[in-house]
């Protein structure tokens, strides 16, 4: 009889041919070349035929075992995959005997000794992969704790501060996958889009240019659901291989790995990491991937949260102010024209005969009430439009340059000749409220007054346009600053020079300026440079009929 070591060495390229040809009809091939798919198991056969016992794993065996393991691990194999090899292993040897005459044979106790030692093997490959499996979990562990410290370090400041240190959160996460290049962008849905927030490594900016439009980038395509929010779950997060460009490739990034970042209800953001090797993403490393995108998905989640929470108790601490001292400057403001009104109103009381020769004091009394009258009913309308209502309008065909002569004409006997008023010759007629536009112009006009240079005219323009009219007022002086613009038109808002100066008031008049053109169907707009002063001007359509509230 033949020695199981005769054969193998007899037969060794015949077994390997044999068992390439069957694992390379296995799942676990896949995408490997014959070398890799080999790997070191022909040597390991040949260690079998050295002459040494079969049935008691040497160290020279063990140590071909680890490395074929390890090289499988880095394929992305599954342990019963590796088991597998080996059984087929035995098979193929065992093939080299099975039509051979007796004498030809190994005795029954070597064969047995044989399969001992593929046993002993598959033992030694599951045994390798467990204590890889608690390797890599203690590994993956330490990632996930080194980015929770980020993350709480960064919300112990303000949720602003975690963005800042994303860059560091991107290196764990490329460290963690022996990854050489990583982009993460995070979803703007005000913007509508995808804003790159961090990048490393190499290739930065053929990773930017990869994924620099939504529309057009193949991370579009290639990773479900990423083009729209609806039907976006924790489950859909899941890596997906993304196909690399040349100029991803020129730039040294030859694998790529995408990630959606997404909660139960919205798609947070998209993380890529690539490899400088091309070859597939193993298991291991999508999964060290979807765990690490789903911690750092919830530090993005909570940091979200938690600056919509600073932002909505900053609003109500500011509502709160704002509220406090309005009560203040509006018991102040009334107290005036009410006080007058109830002197005047108690020296009639007290000397009715005289009442023909005190009609100037009645005047100041019905004066004051009206100013009253007018405090209030700005401050209803303000609410009103705060509250997202329209303003009733009583609507007639009016004039407005007519309305425009008014104002100025009214304000001139309080601040002089300094008001030029520039129209056609023809009047600007629309169906329009009269009271409303002359309330508005009176407040833009009373700005100019308020916040423009004192030695400078002050120019109203009323003009027809293709869409109906239109009036400006301009001033010249110093210009607002552009962050005060965005929010000129808020109820209570005043600009950080009004609040400082001289000139005091509720912040509602334009307000009502905006609240007036949007009832009226327009819009009221502001343009102010250091160079060429402020200019408010308000569109109207020529009949704002069809933009009142349905009864």
């Amino acid at each position: 009889m033949k020695r199981v070591a005769d054969i193998i060495r007899e037969h060794h390229d015949a077994i390997v041919r044999l068992w390439t040809a069957e694992a390379t009809r296995a799942a676990s091939a896949r995408g490997l070349d014959e070398p890799e798919l080999k790997n070191i198991m022909p040597t390991y056969l040949a260690s079998l035929a050295t002459g040494e016992p079969l049935g008691v794993a040497t160290a020279m065996r063990r140590k071909h075992v680890e490395s074929h393991v390890a090289a499988r691990l880095r394929q992305g194999f599954h342990v019963a995959e590796v088991v597998e090899e080996f059984a087929l292993l035995g098979r193929c040897i065992s093939m080299m005997w099975s039509t051979a005459p007796r004498e030809a044979r190994p005795d029954v106790a070597e064969v047995e000794q044989l399969f001992i030692e593929l046993h002993g093997a598959s033992a030694a490959v599951i045994e390798l992969f467990s204590e890889h499996m608690r390797d890599d979990e203690q590994t993956e562990k330490r990632y996930l704790r080194l980015i929770q410290n980020v993350a709480s370090e960064a919300l112990e400041v303000d949720a602003a501060s975690l963005r800042e240190r994303l860059v560091e959160v991107l290196e764990l996460v490329m460290e963690g996958l022996g990854a050489q290049g990583g982009l993460l962008l995070l979803n703007e849905p005000e913007q509508r889009e995808f804003v790159m927030v961090a990048s490393a490594g190499v290739a930065q900016e053929a990773l930017a240019r990869y994924v620099s439009t939504l529309e057009t980038m193949p991370l579009a395509a290639q990773v479900p659901g990423l083009t729209g929010d609806e039907g976006t779950s924790a489950e859909d997060a899941e890596a997906t291989v993304l196909k690399v460009d040349e100029d991803l490739h020129r730039s040294g990034i030859q694998a790529l790995l995408g990630l959606r970042l997404a909660t139960h209800h919205a798609l947070i953001g998209v993380m890529c990491v690539g490899l400088a090797e091309a070859r597939d993403f193993t298991a291991r490393e999508r999964r060290r991937l979807e765990s690490l995108g789903e911690q750092l998905t919830v530090h993005l989640d909570n940091a979200k949260l938690y600056s919509d929470l600073r932002a909505k108790v900053a609003a109500l601490q500011s509502e709160r102010e704002l509220r406090e001292r309005f009560v203040s400057v509006l018991a102040h403001d009334l107290r005036g024209p009410l006080s007058a009104a109830k002197m005047g109103a108690q020296l009639l009381i007290r000397r009715p005969e005289t009442l023909d020769e005190r009609r100037d004091l009645a005047r100041r009394i019905d004066q004051n009430i009206e100013r009253t009258d007018r405090m209030v009913r700005d401050l209803l309308d303000a609410n009103l439009i705060r509250a997202g209502r329209r303003l009733a309008l009583q609507l007639a065909p009016c004039d407005l340059d007519v309305i425009a002569r008014d104002v100025i004409e009214e304000l001139s006997l309080l601040h002089g000749e300094r008001f030029l008023l520039v129209a056609p010759e023809q009047q600007v007629r629309g169906n329009w409220s009269a009271d409303q536009l002359r309330r508005a112009l009176w407040n833009l006009v009373s700005n100019a007054v308020k916040y423009g240079a004192s030695d400078a005219p002050i120019t109203l323009i009323v003009a027809r346009t293709e869409q109906g009219a239109c009036v400006s007022v301009h001033n010249e002086g110093r210009m607002i600053p552009r962050a005060d613009q965005q929010t000129l038109f808020e109820p209570f808002t005043r600009t950080r020079s009004a609040r400082e100066g001289l000139a005091k008031g509720w912040g509602l008049g334009l307000t009502l300026v905006w609240g007036c053109a949007r009832a009226h169907g327009g819009k009221v707009t502001v343009v102010s440079e250091e160079s060429t002063g402020t200019t408010f001007t308000m569109e109207l359509p020529p009949d704002s009929a069809p933009y009142q509230p349905r009864e």
